[in-house]
């Protein structure tokens, strides 16, 4: 059988996984979506490949001025970073600081040190974080709202916000992400889990046949199946906390 490439596919092979076509798999429809949904957000949350870096461009509407923050769209979870609003040393034309250094004290690439222009960027990066700042910003991915806490006066309707964020990877648009091998483990063990689920309900009970129903050890296994799952995650495809790496 070819990699999943839809949801439908997907679920389809979780369910052969667990024996769907040589035994009954006593899970509803609805109860295999909600599984492959919960294990498709967790792999947003947590693998690497679950979300990407974008640079989100919004036009400042004067809805936006009087709210004082920007909405975002839902695919957004997590916005770390605003480009700077204003540049107290320069402006935008031949004259400003910036091209005077690089016309006055760099002549050449090839007979000039390029260390006393590095040192002179950083005197001016220091001005900016003397004179202007960072503007403060705060986001929480439930309410979609990016404030930032700065008077909006400074930017005018029409301008455009630059916010540096992370959005996660639809894998019904990027169907790949269905062929991933960790997935199809945990959408397949949250499924098992709820399989045991419904039938410990009748633990113990006997079958036509002198088959006794053993939905606790379906349910314990997929508890196994899902802990490794996650271990494997936080180990081995979770990128580290920022404050651990360097």
């Amino acid at each position: 059988m070819a990699t999943p490439t839809s949801n439908t596919d997907f679920k389809e092979y979780c369910l052969r996984k667990l024996g769907k076509g040589v035994i009954e798999i006593n899970v509803s429809n609805a109860q295999v979506d909600d599984r492959v949904d919960e294990a498709v957000n967790f792999y947003q949350d947590y693998h690497f490949d679950g979300t990407e870096r974008v640079f989100y461009k919004k036009q400042v509407t004067q809805d936006d001025k009087d709210n004082k923050y920007i909405t975002l769209p839902d695919n957004i979870i997590g916005a770390v970073n605003l480009f700077d609003i204003g540049d107290a040393t320069s402006t935008n034309n031949l004259f400003n600081i910036r091209y005077q250094i690089a016309l006055n004290d760099l002549y050449t690439l090839t007979s000039q040190s390029l260390v006393p222009y590095y040192m002179a960027f950083q005197h001016l990066e220091l001005y900016e974080q003397i004179l202007v700042g960072k503007q403060p910003i705060r986001y929480n991915r439930h309410r979609n709202q990016f404030h930032i806490d700065m008077d909006w006066e400074k930017v005018a309707v029409g301008e455009y916000l630059i916010v540096e964020a992370y959005q996660v990877i639809d894998p019904d648009t990027y169907t790949k992400m269905y062929g991933d091998y960790w997935l199809q483990r945990y959408a397949t063990a949250l499924i098992k889990i709820q399989w045991g689920e419904n039938l410990k309900k009748f633990q113990g009970m006997q079958m036509p046949g002198g088959m006794i129903m053993d939905g606790m050890s379906i349910y314990n296994e997929g508890l196994r199946d899902k802990e490794q799952l996650e271990m494997e995650m936080r180990t081995s495809y979770s990128l580290p906390a920022t404050d651990m790496i360097g």
